[in-house]
């Protein structure tokens, strides 16, 4: 029995590092990684990406901030510094085991605060559930906006979306079907977590008053500007990337829009940090707006490749820099309950 658990735990483990691994290795098998210390020398203008950082940091803050107002209703008041602490901790959490940042910043604040495990869970799926909301509509609207200009495209050169998915590659069908397969496993995955959660009866009626705390937040308009915020800072720290590098400075905001967006769907897929998904989704996207709606100007793959990489990784590595602070601030800091 022991044998059996260690063994699914080490699957948990290693499969999304395996699968972002083997996403990665298809995409970067023939590419020329002294590239990259070219571009990173000689080409990219570092001073879009050190104004990008924080953005990175206030995303997270605000979602920390955001965080402490929906577990006020459910009368826990954790403190402030330990609710962005364990924000910063749980992204870099996600990083060794994906999707474990959820359960590691609730852990924090029950340990640091005394806040109730299960009641700190529940909000936590209400800030999932606003926040797919969100990204739906941003979505939709996207897409809806896009449509006209790629209709434009296809009717004034011939072009038809069956010549489009043509040159889809072999790769790129494999790829996806990964993607989809991984989304799948994550589903059953989290059916065969709630259905463990079905017979604990205390810890559901925690994260029954997590979820329904929304209605009892006090300041509504500071929670949808947060939510705005954490959002509006995420899309900044990606966008502002663009201007990095001169391939895709001329992309435009829309570009930006529309590749945030995929990515942020492509996340979903259980990769650390969304490695690989992440990388694949961007350059695919990349590759046919530059070919489409650049006004002639296109990016090659080993630009749309060079990009996502530096990107992906510099955003990594920050994540991993809030996490060692988090980790040490919440280490030297005094541990107890607050009281009401």
């Amino acid at each position: 029995m022991r044998r059996s658990k260690i063994l699914n735990v080490a699957v948990k483990l290693l499969l999304p590092v395996i699968l972002g691994g083997v996403i990665l290795y298809w995409m970067y098998r023939d590419f020329d990684f002294k590239r990259i210390e070219r571009v990173m020398l000689y080409d990219m203008d570092w001073t879009w990406m050190i104004l990008s950082l924080p953005f990175g940091i206030t995303a997270q803050l605000f979602r920390g901030i955001r965080w402490r107002q929906t577990l006020e209703p459910v009368g826990e008041r954790p403190r402030l510094s330990t609710c962005v602490n364990s924000i910063f901790l749980s992204y870099a959490a996600s990083l060794v085991i994906p999707r474990i940042g959820e359960f590691t910043r609730c852990g924090v604040l029950h340990r640091c605060d005394g806040v109730s495990f299960a009641k700190a869970l529940g909000t936590v799926v209400t800030e999932r559930a606003i926040d797919t909301l969100l990204v739906m509509i941003v979505t939709a609207l996207t897409l809806l906006a896009q449509m006209k200009i790629f209709g434009n495209f296809f009717l004034s050169t011939g072009t038809s979306l069956d010549s489009v998915l043509s040159k889809f590659s072999a790769t790129g069908y494999i790829v996806t079907a990964i993607c989809i397969v991984a989304v799948l496993l994550l589903l059953h995955f989290l059916l065969r977590r709630l259905s463990f959660y079905d017979k604990v009866k205390t810890t559901l009626s925690g994260i029954w008053q997590g979820m329904t705390s929304l209605k009892s937040v006090k300041n509504i308009p500071l929670f949808i500007l947060l939510t705005l915020g954490i959002w509006g800072s995420y899309f900044l720290h990606y966008y502002l990337t663009f201007f990095c590098f001169d391939f895709t400075s001329q992309l435009g905001l829309m570009c930006g829009l529309a590749t945030f967006v995929v990515g942020s769907i492509a996340v979903i897929v259980p990769t650390p940090n969304g490695a690989g998904p992440w990388h694949f989704a961007v350059k695919t996207m990349l590759l046919l707006y530059g070919a489409t709606l650049a006004g002639g100007t296109t990016i090659t793959a080993d630009e749309a490749l060079s990009f996502v990489l530096i990107v992906h990784t510099i955003q990594t590595m920050l994540v991993i820099l809030l996490g060692v602070a988090a980790w040490i601030a919440i280490g030297i800091t005094k541990k107890k309950p607050l009281r009401i």
